[in-house]
């Protein structure tokens, strides 16, 4: 197994990044996603935000429309948590959301800077949601 970097904080330093970042992710997520508040999510937002899924646009404003578009056509939707990781800036969610039709597995990464986030990939499980709503046969065994 290799060592950290050099430039790597002592493993102490490192451990309370990591709960300080996914505690952030998990408040932003929350108001953003689940509560669609988008007034307060923004105050999470670093000075520039890279969106790097379909599902927005960069910078606040992109944020502000997909929460809108998520108040009017899936005000319904819950996402719960089932893992977070943290590595440095980047922080890693394991989500599932709940809301009809289905449920969806969903991956989230986020980098911050200076305690905001800055970055945001997303997946949405697409295949598992087609097959739950009968539009593909069941896989897997």
């Amino acid at each position: 197994m290799s060592s950290p970097p050099e430039s790597a904080p002592p493993a102490g330093l490192r451990t309370e990044q990591a709960r300080r970042n996914k505690r952030l992710i998990a408040e932003y997520y929350d108001l953003a996603i689940n509560k669609k508040d988008f007034a307060a999510a923004r105050a999470y937002i670093g000075p520039y935000y890279k969106q790097h899924s379909t599902y927005g646009a960069d910078g606040p404003e992109g944020l502000r429309q997909f929460v809108e578009w998520a108040q009017r056509e899936l005000p319904g939707l819950q996402v719960d948590f089932v893992r977070m990781i943290a590595d440095g800036d980047f922080v890693l969610m394991h989500n599932r959301g709940n809301n009809s039709p289905g449920t969806k597995a969903v991956v989230d990464m986020f980098r911050l800077e200076n305690g905001k986030v800055v970055e945001h990939w997303g997946q949405v499980d697409a295949v598992g949601l087609l097959g739950q709503m009968g539009v593909i046969p069941p896989m897997g065994g």
